[in-house]
């Protein structure tokens, strides 16, 4: 058994916030939580100090296995997450082979469950090799295993067949998740159209159009069909803006924001080259401050890191050819923390709702409040330390934030009876 003692308990499920202790079984499940527990015989862990919460939920994240474990695999990936307090991710479609089949999210899955410390879901594609013509076979996805259904990466530019995914997941209950960029209005990808940065590189950049556009019209089709549709990675004033209203007519829609667009903007590119590289870009100020209020009014539901390895090979392409994406797993908290919590505009339980409690809701996961009966998945936070990164566990090390001075920081996790870290 394990007797977690002294600990500040925090549940955004129950809004409990407290100091107390729990017992774990050798099961893994929490069995009394208390001021005090007598347990002859269980490892006693001191966390004084520190806060215990639901274990964070990221739905969306690359591990590149199959096809690019030169980038990521399950097992690098699975290190990352919780080091990064995530007791569940969901991994997107874009492997290679792309997640379009039972068999290769069959392999995926049999993969994933040689991982003892952590919850990887799978999404399938919408469509077909994300080719964007012709729709997998939802049902079928589903019974095998499937999480939701993304073409995450590409847009869904077909407005009949971006009705047709949404028909069929609506009544089928999926999810859908959705890569914003229309490509006729793109320009080019990775920075802002119309920044400094853009001018220097000598490239067009991306329009903020091209997403909140497509945003427009995927809500008029969600409310046209009833179906239930994340917004990945928004990054536009204009998004927040579409989406605060798709909410208020009724559209059964929600959104996710990174780490990296909640705490930087365009400039980072200036400072960072490749590192500050991501679809969709970093944006102005402006922008930044419309996601974190969409944040602070519940427009935007989730945090989602978006985390993206690439080899260091890669990120030192000259710009044009250098992928997009950055990681983002192990920084997460920390980035969110200062940026949300300490600059005043999130409470640290509005922070838990956000990286814990609302994915796992929208994704319906179950049992993952801190109570008696639940199988504990817990995050160990310092929400005051100071924390600069600069090695990973994952294999990629395409980030800005190596070197930053941040504030708060993962300091151990728990899934099931298992701890890990715990590293002050």
């Amino acid at each position: 058994m394990l007797l977690l003692e002294n600990a500040r308990v925090m549940d955004p499920y129950t809004g409990f916030d407290g100091v107390r202790a729990l017992l774990i079984d050798d099961g893994g499940t929490i069995r009394e939580i208390a001021e005090t527990i007598n347990a002859e015989g269980a490892r006693r862990v001191d966390l004084t100090g520190m806060a215990v919460t639901p274990g964070f939920v990221d739905t969306h994240v690359h591990f590149r296995d199959p096809g690019q474990t030169e980038k990521e695999d399950v097992f690098s990936g699975a290190r990352a997450a919780v080091a990064g307090g995530f007791t569940t991710v969901v991994c997107m479609a874009n492997t290679q082979p792309v997640c379009d089949s039972v068999e290769t999210l069959s392999g995926i899955r049999t993969r994933a469950a040689q991982v003892e410390n952590l919850n990887i879901l799978q999404a399938c594609a919408i469509t077909r090799g994300l080719r964007g013509q012709t729709l997998t076979d939802f049902e079928a996805l589903l019974a095998a295993g499937a999480a939701g259904f993304t073409d995450d990466g590409v847009n869904l530019s077909d407005a009949a067949l971006a009705r047709r995914a949404m028909e069929e997941a609506a009544r089928r209950g999926a999810l859908l998740s959705f890569h914003e960029e229309d490509p006729a209005l793109l320009g080019s990808p990775g920075v802002n159209a119309g920044s400094e940065a853009a001018r220097r590189l000598g490239v067009p950049g991306a329009s903020a159009g091209s997403e909140f556009g497509m945003i427009e019209r995927d809500i008029a089709l969600a409310l046209e069909t009833g179906a239930r549709v994340v917004f990945q990675h928004i990054s536009a004033a204009g998004s927040v803006e579409r989406i605060r209203k798709g909410k208020a007519a009724g559209a059964s829609i929600y959104c996710e924001a990174t780490p990296h667009h909640i705490s930087l903007t365009e400039d980072a590119v200036l400072y960072h080259g490749t590192f500050a590289r991501m679809n969709p870009p970093l944006r102005t100020e402006a922008d930044r401050a419309a996601i974190l209020d969409g944040l602070a009014d519940g427009t935007i539901d989730m945090i989602a890191t978006d985390h993206a390895p690439h080899t260091a090979a890669e990120k030192a392409r000259g710009w044009t050819s250098a992928p997009s994406g950055i990681i983002g797993l192990e920084t997460a908290f920390s980035v969110c923390n200062t940026a949300l919590v300490q600059a005043g505009r999130l409470t640290q339980m509005q922070l838990l709702e956000k990286m814990s409690r609302n994915p796992a809701q929208i994704y319906g996961l179950g049992g993952k409040s801190i109570e008696p009966g639940n199988r504990a998945e817990l995050a160990l936070l310092d929400w005051d330390c100071e924390k600069v990164y600069t090695e990973y566990a994952s294999k990629g090390i395409n980030t800005p934030f190596t070197g930053v001075p941040l504030r708060g920081a993962v300091v151990g996790a728990i899934y099931g009876a298992r701890l890990s870290g715990l590293m002050r």
